[in-house]
């Protein structure tokens, strides 16, 4: 907002505006700072009859009608430089307690249990780590691979040549064939919606630690359960869900079968939410407005 104001825009800070509270005004804008949950479609593109840019606190830009925005002549701005550094670490902690039984053993502990065969884990040396979308947040999560002495392989549908010191780029297949880790960094679009399901699954061939700090609905919950039962997955770290927030979430047919599941660590969408992320992804936000050269009224 300080930055914005310094372009010579008046900024408006309001949290908890409803939606239909912001169809009623938003004509009256030019620029549109959003997060996760507040949806931008067509209708209420319409109506923003004099926006000229949006930005999206945050890297995913799901909850906004990209293709639509952009044929209005919108400008979109999202901050993905402001979060990678905290999901690259929040993907690392989850696969570090998983493959090390951190959370269960605390959990044991808790309740009387030492049980220190039960809970031997593995070790990341050796093993090689395929990462799904190389962009931001894969890259990131990389980098902090690199101390590990692991194969880090990434494959991503839409670049090509992004092979560099911390990740070889690879064929989906040699991800299949090849990954011990196999974490997602991906946004959720038509294509990707519902991607991992059993089908996707089915075909690695080796057991799995799974990641996923992107979207929820881009994994199938059941279909991760499926595979845990059936040894195709060893342990799953879910910082995102297909479904969020209580009650929604517990009234899911999955959800008792994942709450009970000792091998799967769960976060509420926070990999990219530190003390740190907050301020950077404004800053991130301010900065490009600024290179847009779009001027307040």
């Amino acid at each position: 907002m300080e930055q914005a104001e310094a372009l010579g825009f008046t900024c408006h800070y309001q949290p908890n505006m409803k939606l239909k509270e912001a169809f009623a005004i938003i004509n009256n804008y030019d620029g549109l700072a959003i997060r996760s949950k507040f949806q931008v479609d067509k209708a209420f593109i319409d109506e923003a009859k004099n926006l000229r840019f949006i930005c999206r606190a945050g890297a995913g830009m799901d909850n906004i009608d990209e293709d639509y925005a952009i044929a209005k002549g919108i400008e979109l701005i999202n901050a993905p430089e402001g979060n990678m550094d905290a999901v690259g670490e929040h993907a690392m902690g989850l696969l570090l307690s998983l493959m090390n039984n951190i959370n269960r053993g605390d959990a044991e502990i808790r309740n009387g249990k030492w049980l220190r065969e039960e809970n031997r884990g593995y070790e990341l040396k050796g093993k090689t780590v395929g990462i799904i979308g190389y962009g931001h947040m894969g890259s990131s999560f990389a980098k902090r691979l690199s101390g590990f002495g692991v194969l880090v392989i990434a494959y991503d549908k839409y670049k090509t040549g992004f092979s560099d010191q911390y990740a070889r780029e690879v064929s989906m297949e040699e991800i299949v064939r090849t990954s011990d880790v196999l974490s997602l960094h991906i946004p959720l679009t038509k294509e990707t919606d519902g991607l991992v399901d059993d089908e996707y699954l089915f075909h690695f061939k080796k057991p799995i630690f799974f990641l996923n700090t992107a979207r929820g609905k881009v994994v199938k919950t059941q279909a991760v359960l499926n595979a845990i039962k059936q040894g195709k997955i060893i342990g799953a770290g879910l910082d995102v869900l297909e479904v969020e927030k209580f009650p929604a979430l517990a009234e899911q047919q999955w959800f008792e079968e994942l709450r009970q599941s000792g091998r799967v660590i769960l976060s509420p969408h926070v990999a990219g939410w530190t003390f740190e992320s907050y301020r950077k992804i404004s800053e991130v936000m301010a900065s490009k407005l600024n290179e847009l050269g779009l001027i307040g009224k």
